[in-house]
């Protein structure tokens, strides 16, 4: 089973990326299953409906969050109304939406998804580590032959403590949400892919995303600015999964950093 992993999608430029390369990705490389952190598509902040559709469209199975899940007003009916759209499982939301998803690939073979948010500078949230346990054992109650996690926190210790909490457990621990790839790509002992950070699929020549100039302005001054998203140096962050599907386990991890023409 090979499994496609996309780094958090920001802005416009970010999400065209995506809609040329999964499709290509589907029919090169074979790939089964889509997943992609689009928390930052609405010009960093959030997704629309539409732009979720276009992802759905071109290919991309399961569309994860985290911390911007809620930036968009229209986003919290349709995180009830579409199952392969996901916020993290460990928000306390009045309103009960789902933060895990089960899809059915071909011969039958399951996939689970699981989004999670970190603790450590970020926004309120319950025990990440309390919830998967109770997802797996519960909730999910084994009915996936295949688990991936997005782990969507901030501080690199925290994804590394979820990949070890979780190890020999589920099939990937992929973090996302600090915009830069990391090179610690690696499958655990117990067969669980693990890398603390996706990467960005967007812009470059930013900060993170957004336009140099009020990002450093924010910065020597600490005056409030108005960040404008970047569009220069678009690449395509990604990690590519090979999973066996009789065990869950992976047997092979690629990172993927292209630059769009």
């Amino acid at each position: 089973m090979k499994i496609l992993f996309i780094g958090d999608i920001f802005g416009e430029v970010g999400k065209k990326a995506v809609l040329e390369k999964v499709p290509l990705f589907r029919l090169q490389q074979q790939v089964d299953f889509v997943i992609a952190n689009g928390e930052n598509v609405s010009k960093g902040k959030g997704i629309k409906i539409k732009e979720a559709h276009e992802l759905f469209d071109c290919g991309v199975d399961v569309i994860t969050s985290g911390n911007h899940a809620f930036d968009q007003d229209e986003t919290e009916a349709y995180f009830r109304q579409e199952p392969r759209f996901i916020h993290p499982a460990n928000y306390n939301l009045l309103t009960p939406s789902k933060g895990w998803v089960i899809c059915e690939v071909h011969s039958g073979i399951k996939i689970g998804v699981i989004n999670l948010a970190g603790q450590i500078f970020m926004s309120p949230a319950n025990c990440p580590f309390e919830c998967v346990d109770r997802l797996l054992k519960h909730e999910m109650q084994g009915d996936a032959d295949i688990v991936i996690v997005d782990m969507h926190a901030d501080a690199s210790s925290e994804c590394r403590a979820m990949g070890w909490h979780l190890e020999g457990r589920v099939a990937a621990v992929l973090g996302t949400h600090m915009h830069v790839q990391t090179a610690d790509e690696e499958i655990l002992p117990g067969g669980t892919a693990y890398i603390t950070d996706v990467g960005m699929t967007g812009p470059y020549r930013s900060v993170i995303g957004m336009s140099v100039e009020g990002v450093l302005k924010k910065f020597r001054t600490g005056m409030k600015q108005r960040y404008i998203p970047a569009s220069e140096d678009v690449r395509f962050c990604a990690l590519l999964l090979e999973v066996e599907e009789n065990t869950g386990k992976a047997t092979s991890i690629q990172r993927i950093q292209e630059r769009m023409k």
